[in-house]
């Protein structure tokens, strides 16, 4: 008669600490499932086509190169008109 010290009381047995360990795998379960949603999430949204098929990158590149200087602006005229005729 001890009342759930120790012995077979209150607590299923005294092993009420393997319902904690259950409830921290299902917790561990959980977020470790959203961190994976979220990695996704944003791993496929950089693959994501913008809304000019994709020729706007390559433009605002060219433009970023011209701008550095690492283009002159015959090369950078000659390579526009490449990419705006696709």
């Amino acid at each position: 008669m001890m009342n759930g010290w120790g012995g077979y009381g209150t607590y299923g047995g005294g092993y009420w600490w393997m319902g904690l360990i259950g409830m921290a795998i299902q917790m561990i379960f959980w977020i470790g499932l959203f961190v994976l949603g979220v990695y996704l999430f944003r791993r496929i949204g950089k693959h994501a086509p913008n809304e000019t098929g994709g020729r706007g990158d390559a433009l605002d590149i060219l433009r970023e190169r011209y701008a550095r200087g690492e283009l002159d602006t015959e090369e950078y005229n000659h390579r526009r008109d490449i990419l705006q005729n696709k």
